[in-house]
């Protein structure tokens, strides 16, 4: 017998009849002998609703306490109409809210983080041979206030049960396949990938690939607990997000990904002393936006120019904060661009060939791209772009390390 906790996004259980056809899926999983937990996301949809009518209500951005409370009935709607449905079936069901498991988190409203969850709550239930099904995306803090994670955080809260119980495995179940080296709705030669190690999905899901949000990916890495995505429209097998040393097929580049939702801003003349770039992202920390690319170029008349990058919705507050203290700094001009984009190859493999980058760098200049930043880490290389060459700096990078073999298995060591 296995402990195996089901995640189901939005689309999964978009309707009524793909609400039965998961209670199906769920059902077969118990008949094969399994304890199941279930975590399920609000219906397609249904999020956006509750927040435009929380806008529309507060006449402006709402209350993050009310908001919160709000928003977290879309899940718990779910939970209790796929119980119902598993019930409808024959089997034994219960829904439960992300406070009734006591999914305790911190107090940050709108993006709390989980700190602990009532293991023996779900243990309890599932050894009466009743199958839990949980609200994802929210929790509870310690004053007893409902919390949510964040968008899309249904994910993260899949791999904390799971983790919380000691799983043996996380089927993430969504309207994908699995894992493919880039998006197959913009590259239609990329393939799904069998396995990947938890390092290479953290880096492709934080540059941009949708289909794992990174906190649960942290959390599966952290606790050593296997994710499964897979379609919850077929039986086909997914990808398996798994430790290093379980990723046979070390590819020199896993994946090719890319991210629209970035800006850059740019602060020109400033003096080249201590304390200039502290001045700047201190403030930027204290407003919570999160800063990702930094460039830094030296003059030759004692100043320097600094750009980073920020989430596009943070952008005109970053500008703005900025703009703020130009006199603080000494900058002669802050300007900014908010129609950038970031593209970025991934692979273990990376670690251990050289010319990966200058590869990249050429295959960008014959296609005529001009590379505005770079950054690297072991195991990715990122370059900051037009927004308009999005499309084809993707293609013509899958097409370079992926589709021409560039990207065979790197035997181990």
């Amino acid at each position: 017998m296995a402990l195996i906790v089901q995640k189901f996004g939005g689309t999964s259980v978009g309707d009524v009849e793909r609400i039965r056809n998961v209670a199906r899926r769920v059902v077969a999983t118990v008949d094969a002998g399994n304890e199941v937990a279930v975590v399920v996301s609000a219906m397609a949809g249904e999020t956006n609703a509750l927040v435009k009518l929380a806008r529309e209500v507060a006449g402006g951005p709402p209350p993050p306490r009310e908001y919160d409370v709000l928003v977290a009935t879309g899940e718990q709607k779910t939970s209790a109409l796929l119980s119902m449905a598993i019930q409808a079936l024959g089997r034994r069901a219960r829904s439960f809210s992300g406070a009734q498991i006591g999914m305790r988190t911190d107090a940050s409203h709108t993006r709390a983080r989980i700190e602990s969850v009532d293991a023996a709550k779900i243990r309890s239930v599932l050894r009466d041979g009743v199958v839990a099904v949980i609200a994802g995306f929210q929790g509870i803090d310690e004053e007893g206030n409902i919390t949510t994670l964040g968008r899309g955080a249904s994910d993260t809260s899949a791999v904390a049960v799971a983790a919380a119980l000691g799983a043996d495995v996380c089927e993430i179940n969504t309207d994908v396949e699995g894992v493919f080296t880039s998006d197959p709705n913009l590259v239609p030669a990329a393939r799904k990938l069998d396995r990947i190690a938890y390092d290479e999905m953290l880096e492709m899901a934080s540059l941009g690939a949708k289909v794992l949000q990174r906190r649960s990916v942290l959390f599966a890495k952290r606790f050593g607990i296997p994710i499964h995505v897979r379609s919850s429209f077929s039986e086909a097998e997914g990808t398996w997000v798994l430790a290093e040393e379980n990723v046979m097929e070390r590819l020199v580049v896993s994946g090719v990904t890319y991210d629209r939702n970035e800006a850059k801003v740019r602060v020109r003349g400033v003096k080249d002393q201590p304390g200039v770039a502290a001045a700047v992202f201190e403030l930027l920390a204290q407003a919570d936006i999160v800063v990702d690319m930094i460039v830094q170029n030296l003059g030759h008349d004692g100043t320097t120019d600094m750009t980073f990058t920020v989430p596009l919705g943070d952008y005109e507050r970053a500008l703005e904060i900025t703009r703020g203290c130009i006199s603080k700094i000494g900058a002669e001009a802050i300007d900014g661009d908010d129609t950038i984009a970031k593209v970025s190859i991934v692979g273990l493999g990376m670690k251990d060939h050289a010319g990966v980058a200058a590869r990249m760098f050429r295959v960008l200049a014959q296609e005529g791209i001009n590379i505005q930043m770079i950054s690297t880490s072991e195991i990715k290389t990122s370059v900051v772009v037009d927004e308009k060459y999005t499309d084809l700096a993707v293609r013509a990078l899958h097409a370079a390390f992926v589709e021409s073999g560039a990207s065979e298995p790197v035997p181990e060591s």
